[in-house]
């Protein structure tokens, strides 16, 4: 199969581009901290042939559902870690049995541990502090801190940890994972430090710090990979020594967005008192769930072979999706060669945080293709009315 046979709307993955992230990562730890590994954010994509090739690499799976966890289980992963505040009793349980990796997240989490009964059994505490004291104006929560974790000012993170001592077990880790805005490296240097902070104001013995996600990943002038991982080995190596606690990360977009692109095609145009409408057959909803960008990476791919000058200049066009929703409008083109029905957008970066989100509105999902070496196979075929109705009964 061609580029040109594509059937649109569509979402393609460069496997050369996804193998060279995960490949440098596991490069970076590899000098800088051997003892480590990398959990794949499953929430981020968690399209199978995505696993399967993070699993192939030899990650873990992060996961923070019980879907996810049973995911996890059917794609034959045996290292999971199992991180976030939803997590099912049934779930944790077996974990725990499997010695799979657990970062308690919730008061309900200590009673079902205490109660198991076992106390060789691996987990940590994920740990919620005032970070934007240390990263003024860089953290997404801001002000209003974080809702996730122990909190180490009021005093919850102590307190769990003598609840767990009381009952015979050992916190084997911390988890520092957060979200920010810029996802700049003083963030991970703070984290870094707090996990410092805590092993001498505890008197911990700690088999692991999880540092979390969150990173830039295949953008030019931004912080990659082994930036990241200096910066944090530069704070973590003042407290612990890399032979003796494993270093864990947990990327998600840094690893998937930079390989995935998303295919459209121009079917119609329109002429209005108020703008040129190019309208394409894919949208919005299935690159920007959230509407919160502002901008895409985007190139066109005119029809027959077309060039620039074959094409009259516009001094505007509208870029729209195919949904009835008059926000379903990507970008505008200024004073550029005026776009046709059969031409192609493509939006490139977009693997994250996308087909997890894209809602089955008006049309089902769509085709999913893998692109090795120029040749496309096709990975997930596009829902009809009959996946739709799957399991349902009427």
């Amino acid at each position: 199969m061609a580029s040109q046979e594509l059937i649109t709307p569509c979402y393609v993955i460069h496997k050369d581009i996804l193998l060279e992230g995960t490949e440098l990562l596991k490069r970076s730890l590899q000098e800088e901290w051997p003892n480590s590994c990398v959990g794949y954010s499953f929430k981020t994509n968690s399209l199978p042939y995505v696993v399967e090739e993070m699993k192939r690499v030899g990650f873990y799976a992060e996961v923070v559902s019980e879907d996810e966890y049973d995911l996890a289980l059917k794609h034959g992963f045996s290292h999971i870690i199992y991180n976030g505040p939803v997590k099912g009793k049934r779930t944790f349980l077996h974990a725990l049995t499997q010695g799979h990796i657990i970062n308690l997240d919730a008061k309900r989490e200590l009673d079902w541990l205490c109660g198991y009964g076992k106390k060789d059994v691996q987990v940590g505490l994920r740990v919620n502090f005032n970070l934007e004291a240390y990263c003024p104006g860089e953290t997404s929560a801001g002000e209003e801190g974080s809702r996730f974790g122990f909190s180490y000012e009021t005093g919850e993170f102590a307190d769990a940890l003598q609840k767990l001592s009381h009952a015979g077990i050992k916190v084997s880790g911390l988890h520092l994972h957060t979200s920010s805005k810029y996802r700049s490296i003083n963030i991970y240097r703070a984290l870094a430090q707090m996990a410092c902070r805590l092993k001498e104001e505890f008197r911990l013995e700690l088999a692991y710090i999880d540092i979390g996600g969150g990173y830039f990943g295949g953008m030019e002038n931004k912080p990659k990979f082994p930036d990241y991982i200096k910066a944090i080995k530069e704070e973590l190596i003042k407290a612990y020594k890399p032979e003796e606690t494993m270093l864990i990360m947990e990327p998600g977009t840094s690893l998937i967005t930079p390989p995935i692109e998303y295919v459209t095609t121009v079917v119609d145009i329109k002429d209005t008192y108020a703008n040129r409408l190019v309208i394409t057959d894919g949208s919005r909803i299935d690159i920007d769930p959230l509407h919160t960008k502002k901008s895409y990476f985007h190139q066109f791919l005119y029809k027959d072979g077309a060039t620039n000058k074959e094409r009259i200049t516009m001094e505007k066009q509208v870029v729209c999706g195919f949904t009835c929703m008059e926000n379903d409008r990507l970008f505008e083109i200024s004073d550029k060669k005026e776009l046709q029905v059969g031409d192609r957008i493509t939006y490139q970066k977009v693997g994250g945080y996308t087909m997890c989100l894209t809602p089955l509105f008006i049309r089902y999902f769509p085709n999913v293709y893998l692109e090795d070496n120029g040749s496309y196979r096709l990975v997930r075929e596009a829902w009809t009315a009959e996946e739709y109705s799957q399991k349902s009964s009427c």
